[in-house]
């Protein structure tokens, strides 16, 4: 049975880590630091040893859930959707980030399957780059999330990944999500040189209870991990008693 994030604000590290003893290391450091999570699991181990392998090794050192981050599944084929999380269960993955940008019947696929599996489908559709969106010079809808929130919450999900760098929209999609789906939890990511504050980030989401920061390298490049991912966390309950 997938594993489930409990409280209402916490840290995910994100295990994208270029040699495997850096990988450990900072997961022995950082599991059993108060507000660590879970972790999110990404390619970089996943291409070296392969999903299953990968996760056997993270289970190694670590019962706390575990979101695998294919970079990013779901802008893919519909029917590719049953294949790509059959394989996620196999692994015993907790939760799956999923930018189901091709579309509506993506959106049903990649989120209904992954549901059939019980894994939480971790639903998103817009990452921290300046020319992602039309406005910005990219080739995206700058309302593309908006319809895939709308969608994903009609079929079912409950977690969703938003950018933290723009406050605006974190504010917006976070008000839209708590009217809209009960219970919701909201990882957000992109922090340090990607833009996003925890305090700020954490602030705009507040309509949400249950958030979640996913954090990379401020922790996982940090010369001591445990104390970054505490510090982060003291940020978070500071935001929390500011906001109570």
């Amino acid at each position: 049975m997938a594993k489930a994030f409990s409280g209402r604000v916490g840290l995910v590290p994100a295990l994208d880590i270029e040699t495997q003893e850096r990988f450990d290391a900072v997961v022995k450091a950082t599991s059993g630091v108060e507000g660590v999570a879970g972790y999110k699991l990404g390619l970089t181990s996943v291409m070296r040893h392969g999903l299953k392998e990968a996760m056997r090794r993270v289970r190694d050192l670590t019962d706390l859930p575990i979101l695998y981050d294919h970079q990013k599944a779901g802008p893919d084929m519909p029917d590719m959707a049953k294949k790509f999380t059959a394989l996620c269960a196999e692994a015993e993955v907790d939760g799956l980030i999923l930018f189901p940008v091709a579309g509506p019947t993506a959106v049903d696929g990649f989120v209904g399957e992954a549901l059939k599996a019980g894994i939480a489908p971790v639903v998103g559709g817009e990452i921290p780059v300046a020319d992602y969106g039309v406005s910005g010079g990219g080739y995206l809808l700058d309302d593309a999330l908006d319809r895939i929130l709308a969608r994903s919450a009609a079929a079912g999900a409950d977690h969703f990944v938003l950018p933290a760098h723009d406050i605006a929209k974190v504010t917006r999609w976070s008000q839209w999500i708590a009217g809209n789906v009960k219970d919701p939890l909201v990882f957000l990511t992109g922090f340090g040189s990607l833009g996003g504050t925890i305090a700020g980030a954490f602030a705009a989401a507040q309509a949400c209870p249950r958030r979640f920061a996913i954090v990379g390298r401020l922790i996982t490049d940090a010369p001591d991990p445990a104390a970054a991912a505490a510090k982060l966390y003291a940020q978070m309950q500071e935001q929390e008693r500011v906001a109570s």
